[in-house]
C-alpha cells in the first residue's frame, strides 16, 4: 500500500472530524424519538457512510468508533434501562460501539460498484441491517431482565427496533 502524505492525512482527519460533527448534530434532529431509546434522525448515518466510502474500511471503522463514543455520552440516560451490570455492558457494547462501528464497513461497497450513489445505497442497507441486529441483541438482553418474559424479549426487540431502524435505513 502507498503511504499517505502528511497533507492527505490532515485532509482525512479534518474531513472525518467535520463528518463526525455533522453526524452528531443530525443525530439530535429527531424526526421520531422512541420511548425506550432509538430514533429516526435526519440522515445521521450518511456522513459516516461517506467517510468509510471515501477512505476505506479501516479509516471508516475508526471514524465510526469515535462517533459511537460520542453517541454513548449523548445517550447515557439509556443506561437507566439496564437491570444488571451485564445489561449495562450490553447496551454500551451493542447499542453504541458495535452498532455504530459497523457503519465504517461502507468502504466495502466501493469494490462492489463504481457508482457512488449505488454504493452508498448498498452501504446504507447493509450497515443499517447490521446496526439493527446489534440493537435487537441488546434489546433482548435488556428487556429479558425486565417485565417481559424472556421468550417474548426477542419478539419485542425485533418489533421495537424495526419501528425506528427501517425508516432510519431508508
Amino acid at each position: 500500500t502507498k503511504k499517505k502524505s502528511t497533507k492527505q492525512r490532515v485532509l482525512m482527519l479534518t474531513e472525518s472530524a467535520a463528518m463526525i460533527a455533522i453526524a452528531s448534530v443530525l443525530s439530535v434532529v429527531k424526526i421520531v424519538d422512541m420511548p425506550f431509546g432509538g430514533s429516526v434522525t435526519a440522515c445521521s448515518m450518511l456522513p459516516l457512510l461517506i467517510i468509510g466510502y471515501r477512505y476505506g474500511v479501516s479509516w471508516g471503522l475508526l471514524t465510526s468508533f469515535t462517533y459511537g463514543v460520542i453517541q454513548m455520552f449523548l445517550g447515557l440516560d439509556n443506561l437507566a434501562y439496564a437491570t444488571s451490570a451485564w445489561a449495562a455492558i450490553a447496551i454500551i457494547v451493542l447499542d453504541y460501539f458495535l452498532a455504530f462501528v459497523v457503519l465504517g464497513l461502507s468502504g466495502i461497497t466501493r469494490k462492489i460498484t463504481k457508482n457512488q450513489t449505488a454504493a452508498l445505497s448498498i452501504a446504507a442497507v447493509a450497515t443499517g441491517l447490521l446496526r439493527y441486529v446489534c440493537h435487537v441483541i441488546s434489546g433482548c438482553t435488556v428487556w429479558a431482565g425486565m417485565a417481559l418474559p424472556t421468550k417474548d424479549a426477542l419478539i419485542y426487540s425485533i418489533s421495537y427496533n424495526f419501528a425506528y431502524m427501517l425508516p432510519e435505513i431508508v
